[in-house]
């Protein structure tokens, strides 16, 4: 991290390949070490945006993946299990990728899943009609917490959001499965991955509040 003014602010990594590391002597880390540095990371950009309290860090950390890329957010944390910090942090930001990028469809699929979900659609806080930028405006709320709030709400919001948007993928899975049967098979599928996403940041909330994420 950089400072502007005695605040310290997220930089973009200089990331080194194989080749690249041959070049100036260096090794690849072996698998112990590639976990301890997943688990590292993800603590110090957790603690470091909890202890900030200022505004203009908390929005560089929640558009890190804007500056830095998915892919190396993805190489960094996606290896590590689902109730892990690491993990979490990973499908968060996977999560907000993808409302900004596919806003209307994000919009689509969880309208279609709120009536089957009134209680999740309740905590996941989204105003209706739920339109794209609502979506995205929540999106960035979620990861806001994560550093500037409480961090299990965070995470039990972008539970339920993934839960309604399961239902919805569900639903329209349904009425599309007699005109598309390969297409609705597709959304049957990334229903269930997002359904399950959602159980898994519900239970990292648990290990949150208990002390026990890691």
């Amino acid at each position: 991290m950089s400072t502007d003014g005695g605040r310290p602010l997220p930089r973009r990594p200089q990331p080194l390949g194989p080749d690249a590391m041959e070049s100036v002597g260096g090794t690849l880390p072996g698998p112990a070490e590639v976990t301890e540095i997943a688990h590292q990371s993800a603590a110090i950009l957790v603690g470091a945006g909890r202890a900030t309290y200022d505004p203009e860090v908390t929005g560089r950390l929640v558009t890190l993946v804007d500056d830095l890329g998915l892919s190396i957010v993805a190489d960094l944390w996606s290896g590590r299990p689902a109730r892990s910090l690491p993990g979490t942090l990973w499908r968060l930001y996977a999560l907000r990728e993808w409302v900004q990028r596919s806003p209307e469809q994000a919009s689509r699929e969880y309208a279609a899943g709120i009536r089957f979900t009134d209680v999740a659609h309740a905590v996941a806080g989204i105003a209706e009609p739920p339109r794209p930028e609502e979506l995205q405006r929540v999106a960035d709320q979620i990861l806001t917490g994560v550093f500037d709030g409480d961090l299990a709400v965070a995470l039990e919001r972008a539970s339920a959001f993934c839960s309604v948007v399961a239902a919805g993928r569900a639903e329209l899975a349904h009425d599309r499965d007699n005109v598309d049967p390969e297409g609705a098979s597709d959304l049957t599928r990334t229903a269930l991955a997002m359904l399950t996403t959602g159980e898994d940041l519900r239970a990292c909330a648990r290990l949150w509040r208990a002390g026990d994420l890691h």
